[in-house]
C-alpha cells in the first residue's frame, strides 16, 4: 500500500467478525469491492482470528482479503500456531502422528473452528498454507507488534538463522522438540512469559484448567513478590503472591525497557477501559468474544502511548455476535 499515513492496530478477533467489520467502520474503512480499505491508513492484526467465536470463517476471509490487498498486515497469534501444528503430521521417525496431539483439551479449543471447516476442507487447506506464511512479528522505524512478548535475543537470532520474520517448514517442526531454540522462541513469542509455581503449587482458572504455571510481566525490572509480576486474568493465591522472589526466579524474567520502540501486543484477555500497560507497551486484547471489547489503536509514529488514541467495540453493549451458517 502506498503512502501509509498511520496504522490501525487490531486485538484479537476469535471469530468476532460483526464486531471487527463495525469497528474497521468505526475506524474509517468502507467495503470497496468487498474489501475493507482506508484511502491512507492500513490495519495491523495482532492475531488470534481463529477460534471461540461465532464467525470464525468469515473473520478469515474479511482478513486474508485486506492483507492480499495491502490494506492490512497480521502476525500469527498462538491460536493460528496451534491450529497449524494440530493440522501438520510429523514426519516419519518423529514419534508424532501431528505436531500437536488430538487430546480432549486441544480440541476444545479449537472444536469451533474444526467445525467451522466441516463441509469446507479446501478452505481450511487453503487458509493453512496462509497460515504457515504469517510473519511472527512486525518490526517498523517507530514500532513493533507481536502476539504476546517481544524476546531481544530469540528474534534477533531467528532473523539471522531463518533470514526475516517468517517460519519455514523445517522451523515448524523443530518448534515442537522442547529444548529446541524453535520451541522457545514461539513458546515466548505467541504466549508470553511465565514461571513455575512455588512448591509444587496448583491453581485452578477460570477456564477450568489446572495451571502449574502463571504468565508474568515482561516489563518490571525491580520486581520482589510473586505477586508484583503476574500478569493474567487469574490472581494467584495471597499465600503465594506474597512470596520473595528468588534469585533463580529473576533470572526467567525478560525486561522490555522504557526506552524501546513502543510494542503492541495481543494475547493477554484484558478487562475495563482500554489504556497502556506502560508508556511504551499496549496490550491490545480485551476479550472480545467474552463479550468485552474489541479495540483498536490508532497510531501515527508518536514516541509514546497516547491513551486518548484507543477505538474500540463493546461488544456486550453494542451487539451479539450472530452464529454462523456452517451448511454453505
Amino acid at each position: 500500500m502506498q503512502n501509509v499515513k498511520g496504522f490501525d492496530l487490531i486485538g484479537d478477533v476469535h471469530g468476532c467478525a460483526a464486531s471487527l467489520a463495525l469497528l474497521l467502520e468505526r475506524l474509517g474503512y468502507r467495503l470497496q469491492r468487498g474489501i475493507y480499505r482506508h484511502p491512507d491508513r492500513q490495519a495491523l492484526f495482532v492475531g488470534d482470528i481463529i477460534d471461540r467465536g461465532p464467525r470464525i470463517r468469515e473473520s478469515l476471509h474479511l482478513v486474508r482479503d485486506m492483507v492480499e490487498a495491502d490494506s492490512a498486515q497480521v502476525v500469527m497469534g498462538n491460536h493460528e500456531y496451534n491450529f497449524l501444528c494440530y493440522s501438520t503430521p510429523g514426519r516419519p521417525g518423529s514419534g508424532l502422528e501431528y505436531l500437536r496431539s488430538h487430546t480432549p483439551r486441544h480440541h476444545r479449543v479449537l472444536k469451533e473452528t474444526l467445525e467451522a471447516f466441516e463441509r469446507h476442507p479446501q478452505e481450511l487447506h487453503d487458509f493453512l498454507v496462509w497460515i504457515r506464511d504469517m510473519p511472527i512479528f512486525l518490526e517498523f522505524e517507530h514500532f513493533r507488534m507481536i502476539h504476546a512478548c517481544w524476546p531481544h535475543a530469540l528474534l534477533e537470532r531467528f532473523s539471522r538463522e531463518y533470514g526475516g520474520n517468517r517460519i519455514s517448514e523445517a522451523f515448524l517442526h523443530r518448534s515442537v522438540e522442547p529444548g529446541r531454540f524453535e520451541c522457545e522462541l514461539m513458546d515466548r513469542a505467541l504466549r508470553g512469559t511465565q514461571m513455575k509455581l512455588p512448591d509444587g503449587a496448583v491453581i485452578t482458572s477460570k477456564d477450568g484448567y489446572q495451571r502449574r504455571y502463571f504468565r508474568t510481566k515482561f516489563w518490571v525490572e525491580s520486581a520482589k513478590y510473586y505477586g508484583d509480576i503476574v500478569f493474567q486474568p487469574d490472581p494467584l493465591p495471597e499465600s503465594i503472591a506474597r512470596m520473595k522472589l528468588t534469585a533463580q526466579d529473576r533470572t526467567q524474567l525478560l525486561h522490555y525497557g522504557e526506552d524501546e520502540k513502543p510494542l503492541f501486543v495481543g494475547h493477554y484477555w484484558r478487562d475495563g477501559e482500554p489504556a497502556p500497560i506502560t508508556p511504551n507497551i499496549a496490550c491490545i486484547d480485551y476479550s472480545a468474544v467474552k463479550f468485552g471489547k474489541l479495540v483498536a489503536y490508532r497510531y501515527d509514529h508518536e514516541p509514546r502511548i497516547d491513551p486518548a488514541k484507543f477505538v474500540w467495540v463493546d461488544v456486550g453493549r453494542e451487539l451479539r455476535e450472530p452464529t454462523e451458517d456452517k451448511s454453505q
